[in-house]
């Protein structure tokens, strides 16, 4: 099985590609799902709180990802302390999941999307690295669209590796700044490309 790792910087669009591979049959996890779920109960959730305060929770005591974001996005310490608690749970997921697709399908394609992934050194556990990139006019373009503030989207594209920096760790660049069809042809190529690595 090809153990795939899918990243980009944020709103490069990288949960579109993945859906795409999901389209030509790959099977994909989306660790920012695993995050969603950490944080709405259970153990870590717990962590989390103790660790940053009832100032992150909502009216119905939910972590607020705003407020918890506008927190660690500015202050790296505090960043790495969310990841020191979230990251173990994340890999261990992602290799159960892993573990599972190998089972079920040796000859398939199994890709994790991750954002963080070059910058946690995650990415040295994949055959393949897939980096999704698009034009920093459109990526800023896109998180306005977020509702994000312009302090906001320079928080956060600061706490992340430039795009140009971590695509020079992919063995395949995605440019996703164009239409949906010339990007779904990306994909293809690339999984292609993916199908007879794994042969």
């Amino acid at each position: 099985m090809r153990r795939v790792g899918l990243t980009g910087g944020i709103a490069s669009g990288k949960s579109t590609v993945g859906a795409m591979f999901v389209e030509s049959g790959c099977r994909l996890i989306d660790s920012d799902r695993i995050t969603h779920e950490l944080l709405a109960e259970g153990p870590v959730r717990d962590t989390v709180v103790r660790e940053f305060g009832d100032e992150i929770l909502d009216a119905s005591a939910r972590i607020d990802r705003r407020k918890l974001g506008a927190i660690v996005f500015d202050d790296p310490a505090r960043r790495k302390a969310l990841t020191d608690i979230l990251h173990p749970v994340i890999v261990e997921r992602q290799q159960a999941f892993l573990e599972d697709c190998a089972r079920a399908d040796p000859d398939g394609i199994a890709i994790v999307d991750a954002a963080l992934m070059v910058e946690t050194g995650n990415a040295k556990r994949f055959d393949t690295l897939i980096v999704v990139t698009c034009a920093p006019d459109i990526q800023r373009r896109r998180l306005r669209a977020r509702r994000l503030s312009d302090a906001d989207i320079a928080g956060r594209l600061a706490a992340q590796m430039p795009m140009e920096e971590k695509a020079r760790h992919a063995d395949f660049v995605i440019d996703n700044s164009g239409s949906v069809s010339e990007t779904r042809r990306r994909v293809e190529a690339v999984h292609a490309a993916l199908q007879g690595l794994s042969r």
